[in-house]
């Protein structure tokens, strides 16, 4: 988690009886694995005598500040979140260094385009641990991810893997991945 941000602030009265997403926010951020995770990343603790509410800023390594109210967001959904963002930010610094625009932005009319090398009518069943999705000719690409937060990521390079697969293929019929149907 440590490792998308520059800096982490906890603010917090300690006898406010709504510090217990302060109190466990600042645990996962001393924990071991956090820290190793990005030893740079400064966490700061900030003891109030006053009736501030309890708050958590965090600042992501591309400067971006983001301040939680601590009283009514639970400490694992600040993680989460940043967690979601710092994947985006990864994202988004790959495309940058492959020298691609950032965001993606595809036309409307590419979006109804057939893959090349597809057939109409064919439909592909991949089967892929933590990530399900099922490839229609014509219909573009459902995906569902179904992994804990520790393997979201092997399951989203996964995806993106089989996509650029995809992409290359002559025909999807014959690759030994994949079954293939006729649509009904």
């Amino acid at each position: 988690m440590l490792k998308f941000l520059s800096k982490v602030k906890i603010e917090f009265n300690a006898l406010d009886p709504r510090v217990a997403s302060c109190m466990e926010f600042l645990a996962q951020c001393n924990a071991r694995k956090a820290k190793e995770s990005n030893p740079a990343c400064q966490v700061l603790v900030k003891r109030r005598t006053d009736d501030f509410p309890p708050q958590i800023t965090v600042t992501f390594v591309n400067g971006v500040e983001e301040a939680f109210d601590a009283t009514s967001t639970p400490a694992q959904s600040i993680r989460t979140m940043i967690l979601e963002k710092g994947q985006l930010l990864e994202t988004e610094q790959m495309f940058r260094e492959a020298g691609e625009k950032w965001p993606v932005i595809i036309p409307e009319e590419e979006l109804h385009e057939f893959a090349p090398g597809t057939k109409p009518g064919v439909c592909v069943f991949l089967q892929i641990p933590h990530l399900a999705w099922v490839v229609k000719s014509g219909q573009g690409i459902s995906l569902a991810v179904d992994a804990k937060e520790g393997r979201r990521e092997e399951a989203v390079i996964c995806m993106f893997s089989v996509l650029v697969l995809l992409a290359t293929w002559e025909t999807l019929d014959d690759h030994k991945l994949c079954r293939s149907k006729n649509s009904t």
